[in-house]
């Protein structure tokens, strides 16, 4: 059994809907003072207030540093302080490159990617402060380890969060913090749903276990992350996807 995070402080971002909401509602059972934040009030409101326990919510630009230093100050005088960070927030826009304005994948790593960094650097005062902390970041299969056409922007700014990884878990170490990555295959979400049913069902048809994962999944691998279990593990990365990138082929499923 992990050791209790009740009352910690944590913090997520894009925790309103999807794999953001299944990890606030992860930590929330175990009794953590959870934030979420997005963009949009509304749903977040919505979010706060179905996910049983200590749950508030911030709003905050994710790629703005402002507006990221505003919602970490805020966490941390009302939480009284900051132990998790999980920089979730992403999006993944489907235009394949021929077809995609800059713009769009500027967009893309400014939510992704250059997110991460403005969450770890608005926390680290109170990471030092407290003498230790914890990031979790939600990477993905997608860009790391597989490809899909139409995500060229989001699979590199994946990828980048693997190679801030790296150097962040050097220069967090200072201060008793460690950062590590979950990389989610296909989760069943609200975003997924929106690419209809046969991707669905093709993709399930692609992954050993047979089914999608559930955010829960994701939730739980961030919960180890931030548990005291996991205080001599940083710098790494966890792949949960039901073994999706295990078979050499679809033929390799079929023979199951």
């Amino acid at each position: 059994m992990l050791t209790s995070l009740e009352g910690k402080s944590v913090i997520v971002t894009g925790g309103s809907k999807g794999i953001g909401r299944g990890i606030a509602t992860v930590f929330a059972r175990q009794g953590a003072k959870v934030t979420i934040t997005a963009r949009g009030e509304e749903a977040m409101k919505k979010a706060a207030s179905e996910i049983e326990g200590d749950v508030s919510y911030e709003i905050c630009d994710v790629s703005d540093w402002d507006s990221v230093q505003a919602m970490v100050a805020n966490v941390a005088a009302k939480q009284g302080g900051i132990d998790v960070m999980c920089a979730n927030a992403g999006a993944f826009p489907q235009t394949k490159i021929v077809d995609m304005d800059p713009s769009e994948w500027d967009g893309v790593m400014a939510t992704n990617l250059r997110s991460s960094f403005l969450c770890v650097k608005a926390a680290i005062p109170h990471f030092e402060k407290a003498g230790k902390g914890r990031v979790v970041l939600t990477s993905s299969i997608t860009g790391p380890v597989t490809g899909f056409p139409g995500w060229a922007h989001y699979g590199a700014s994946k990828s980048g969060q693997l190679g801030f990884l790296k150097t962040a878990a050097m220069e967090l170490s200072r201060y008793n913090t460690t950062i590590n990555a979950v990389m989610p295959g296909n989760i069943y979400t609200e975003g997924l749903q929106d690419l209809g049913q046969d991707y669905l069902d093709t993709m399930a048809a692609s992954i050993p276990l047979k089914r999608l994962g559930a955010v829960e999944d994701i939730g739980n691998a961030a919960l180890f992350f931030a548990s005291d279990e996991a205080a001599y593990i940083t710098g790494q990365q966890i792949v949960v996807d039901g073994g999706q990138i295990i078979p050499e082929s679809l033929e390799a499923i079929e023979e199951i």
